[in-house]
């Protein structure tokens, strides 16, 4: 942030905490807390003491818990309105579940004008911190840009090059043939990975992956037809390794290079390189997904509940700012976390030109920033995470007990239609 920029937030600082203090009759609070998960807990540590600089004598609380049990723990505090904190993180996921009701603060509203930051972040992460009434409702902290990672000796052994992966999704299957034919290496961990990049890729402007923006049920599209066919023909063709993500089954497959590609979030590198598969250094590359398609995966923002304490609110919203609009720190979250930012702000930073020794020294990082910038927003919906168990039990029946696919989907829109609006 600029010495201009900054000031005239301090000025927008002081007159906003002025106003807020007089309306409520009181002194200035001295005490915020934030809750948030791992990673994000570190960073939010790492920013107090600049942010707590400009604001001395103000205490801050971190309440730090596991993924699952934060979310869980905001779902308590938003429905009941007890135990709320000033500033919560959330992952991409929940936003969609959390947006929807009014759980969280629009931060449209004056003084916080939060509207006005449209231009700093990455636009498809931007769109997912609206709601359906286009309400903001969150601040993007990190992004997810997905890519293609792959064992580049599996590729060299299996006489292949990264154009046979990356050409179209018909040599990416022709490919796995032959990396099995020759190195005995499956192509995918599991044939749900071709279902979740392809359901990702052709979404229409102001759709969800499994819900239109008026509620309609989107799973019998061809979007879907396409994704549990792709996925179907790699389990038949005996291409997937049948593990799941994060099972020991998938790590140890990672370690031993019985799995030759993973398409995910680019954040999974870092992963590999620091604690899932560090003897496997130098061995793996990065590429855009096949047939130039462009996915998400994951991401986190803060949010300020509706109900917290007004008194603390110009104070909370001054440490999101500063936790999502502080290059600085971002760029220390990037380096030390592989926490990709989802501020535009940093992508001209030297750093992302810097050559990744896990990947064999490829400056990767470029690949992720330009998918970043290509990636196309998707709305997200509260029944996102139900949907999401509803397909793969769909896909299950169709890999394991050879369900029809039609009839499958027809299945799934059926579960889905009834929860769409609740």
């Amino acid at each position: 942030m600029d010495a201009k920029r900054r000031a005239g937030l301090g000025l927008a600082l002081a007159a906003g905490l002025g106003l807020w203090t007089r309306s409520n009759g009181g002194t200035p609070p001295r005490r915020l807390t934030v809750a948030a998960y791992p990673k994000l807990d570190a960073i939010v540590k790492a920013a107090l003491p600049a942010w707590k600089a400009r604001h001395p004598g103000v205490e801050v609380e971190v309440i730090s818990r596991e993924m699952n049990d934060h979310h869980t723990a905001m779902i308590t505090a938003l429905s009941t309105g007890s135990h709320l904190p000033d500033l919560m993180a959330l992952e991409v996921g929940y936003v969609g579940r959390f947006s929807q009701g009014r759980g969280l603060l629009d931060l449209r509203q004056s003084p916080l004008d939060g509207e006005k930051l449209r231009s700093r972040f990455v636009p498809y992460t931007w769109e997912q911190a609206h709601n359906h009434r286009g309400e903001l409702v969150a601040l993007p902290s990190d992004i997810g840009p997905g890519t293609l990672l792959y064992r580049h000796d599996i590729l060299q052994k299996a006489g292949l090059t990264e154009a046979d992966l990356t050409r179209s999704w018909a040599s990416f299957l022709q490919a796995g043939q032959q990396i099995r034919a020759r190195t005995g290496a499956y192509l995918l961990a599991h044939a749900r990975d071709m279902k979740d990049i392809l359901i990702r890729t052709g979404v229409q402007p102001g759709e969800g992956l499994y819900f239109s923006r008026d509620n309609r049920v989107l799973v019998r599209s061809p979007r879907f037809v396409r994704a549990f066919e792709m996925a179907r023909a790699v389990r038949r063709a005996g291409l997937d390794a049948r593990v799941y993500n994060w099972s020991s089954d998938w790590t140890e497959g990672f370690r031993r290079g019985t799995i030759a590609t993973q398409m995910i979030g680019a954040w999974l590198a870092g992963f590999l390189g620091s604690w899932l598969a560090p003897q496997t250094r130098g061995l793996w590359r990065a590429a855009q997904l096949p047939e130039g398609a462009y996915a998400a995966y994951g991401g986190s923002f803060y949010a300020l509940p509706a109900k917290a304490d007004p008194a603390n609110r110009i104070l909370a919203w001054d440490l999101m700012q500063h936790l999502t609009l502080n290059r600085k720190l971002l760029l220390d979250a990037f380096q030390a976390h592989d926490i990709f930012p989802a501020l535009v702000d940093t992508f001209d930073d030297p750093f992302f030109d810097e050559p990744l020794p896990f990947l064999g020294g490829q400056p990767a990082r470029r690949v992720w920033r330009d998918a970043a910038r290509k990636i196309t927003a998707v709305a997200v919906h509260r029944q996102d995470g139900f949907a999401d168990e509803v397909i793969n039990t769909e896909l299950d029946k169709v890999l394991l007990r050879d369900k029809d696919i039609g009839a499958a989907l027809a299945d799934a829109e059926r579960l889905l239609k009834l929860r769409a609006n609740r």
